[in-house]
């Protein structure tokens, strides 16, 4: 078990109901500004033939699920924690399994939500850019963020520490 009694694993099609609902729950208290565009049923197909499907999804869970994480390749597609779970470290457990799967990650969060952005600048993602919301079905300005894996300085050859890789560029 992790900090909190509670543990990570990689989640199942057995698991896309509970993924469904704690994804409209977070986005009812958390996200409240948004439109509400899909049905529950909507969110549970969504979830088990796009999200199960095209990612790697990993959960927090104790004896109920507490967040997941889905990500495929160079993407952070979802991250969700329960809003009574905020700052015990789900979270950033779930983002790492990303992190340490792939050495570059974007993602897209609303500018809105500054305690998601706040979140990933804490961990060192930057924004690449702002919109206006055009290119999303909320209709609602985002942002994209990136994070790069940095080469340790032992990992490089002698006499090449670079500024970039000394954490300077």
């Amino acid at each position: 078990m992790a900090g909190g009694g509670w543990a990570l694993r990689r989640a199942g099609p057995a698991d896309a109901a509970a993924l469904a609902r704690l994804l409209r729950a977070v986005r009812d208290e958390c996200l409240p500004y948004l439109p509400r565009l899909h049905t529950p049923a909507d969110d549970l197909w969504f979830l088990e033939n796009r999200v199960l499907a095209d990612c790697t999804v990993w959960l927090a869970e104790s004896d109920r699920l507490l967040g997941f994480c889905a990500f495929r390749e160079g993407w952070v597609d979802h991250l969700y924690v329960d809003p009574r779970r905020h700052r015990e470290g789900l979270g950033s457990a779930l983002l790492a399994q990303a992190m340490a799967a792939h050495p570059r990650l974007q993602l897209w969060v609303f500018q809105r939500n500054t305690a998601a952005i706040a979140f990933y600048r804490a961990r060192f993602f930057r924004e690449l850019r702002l919109t206006d919301g055009s290119g999303n079905e909320e209709r609602e300005p985002d942002a994209l963020y990136e994070w790069k894996r940095r080469p340790s300085p032992a990992s490089l050859p002698l006499g090449t520490l670079s500024h970039e890789a000394a954490g300077e560029g």
